[in-house]
């Protein structure tokens, strides 16, 4: 009878640990996991604060995380390895290079969908892209130098690697504002976004076509160096660069400018996280997220740079 009796009553707790498991499965939240490529630049550093709260809006359990290294796709990569031991429900990446795509098919052999951030490169399975338009980007920003401008101006293009899709598009969209507007292109240099090469190569531009009359990059960070570049010589010229960081922000607003053309990396982070729990809940999401441009005057260089140093305390 005591056997009896204990026996019952481990069937009784196990039956109540079970429902207890599984109420907390039913309970806990949806997990998502971003990974960008770095978090140590302004630009990235607002990415993760949208994705941050719409992970709060959205009563979602998630991180943010990027490589140490944005140059390093291996690191970015690996990262990729363990997220996908974790096993989260959606997982959204900002890839270094097309060289991850190998190892985001393994997510969706696992049923997790993918959702690219900021960086598109096409793939047939990924859920959606949430990002800037580039090409729009680039010819807004082309036309933005050509405000400044009279028709037969020559002015030079400094971009990225060009193999990279974001620098390609961008300077695309601008040559095809400033053809557009009767604007001499001279020179399109193509180079890593680093400040020492950035800097040669626009002296470099300068010794050769001492009559430019403009600078477009694409983006600020290169345009900041031609900027000093342009100082040390002398001159004063219009330069347009694209992702509105605060520095440049401050050049426009100051009038020292004309302006600059921002993506909305706040938004692109919230909108992907908004993105992945329609996902979860099985709702349709659209395959390409415009997360807008965002053209930056004098006007209203006062209050973007404001809402980002909010962001950024």
């Amino acid at each position: 009878m005591m056997k009896k009796s204990i026996v019952f009553f481990m069937i009784i707790m196990l039956t109540i640990l079970i429902g207890a498991l599984f109420q907390a499965f039913d309970s806990e939240e949806p997990t998502v996991v971003v990974v960008l490529k770095d978090l140590d630049t302004q630009y990235f550093e607002i990415v993760k604060a949208g994705a941050e709260k719409g992970l709060r809006d959205f009563g979602m359990n998630g991180k943010v995380v990027a490589p140490n290294n944005e140059s390093e796709e291996d690191v970015q990569e690996n990262l990729l390895k363990t997220i996908l031991y974790d096993n989260p429900d959606v997982l959204i990446v900002s890839p270094v290079t097309a060289d991850i795509i190998p190892i985001l098919r393994k997510f969706v052999k696992r049923d997790i969908p993918v959702l690219l951030l900021d960086t598109y490169y096409p793939w047939v399975y990924i859920t959606s892209y949430i990002g800037t338009n580039n090409i729009e980007l680039g010819r807004r920003g082309g036309m933005l130098l050509a405000s400044s401008l009279q028709p037969g101006d020559k002015v030079a293009l400094l971009a990225g690697e060009m193999s990279h899709p974001i620098s390609r598009d961008r300077i695309k969209g601008a040559n095809m504002s400033l053809a557009a507007a009767g604007i001499e292109i001279v020179e399109i240099v193509d180079l890593p976004n680093e400040t020492a090469l950035v800097k040669e190569a626009m002296e470099t531009a300068l010794q050769e076509h001492p009559d430019i009359k403009g600078v477009y990059t694409v983006t600020d960070i290169m345009a900041l160096t031609v900027f000093h570049v342009i100082e040390e010589y002398g001159l004063t010229l219009p330069i347009v660069g694209a992702d509105g960081i605060n520095e440049m922000i401050e050049l426009v607003e100051e009038g020292t400018l004309p302006g600059t053309v921002a993506q909305n990396p706040y938004d692109m982070g919230y909108f992907s996280i908004e993105a992945a729990m329609k996902v979860i809940n099985g709702e349709k999401v659209d395959r390409t997220i415009d997360s807008g441009v965002d053209i930056i005057i004098k006007g209203n260089a006062k209050e973007r740079l404001d809402f980002q140093k909010r962001l950024l305390r």
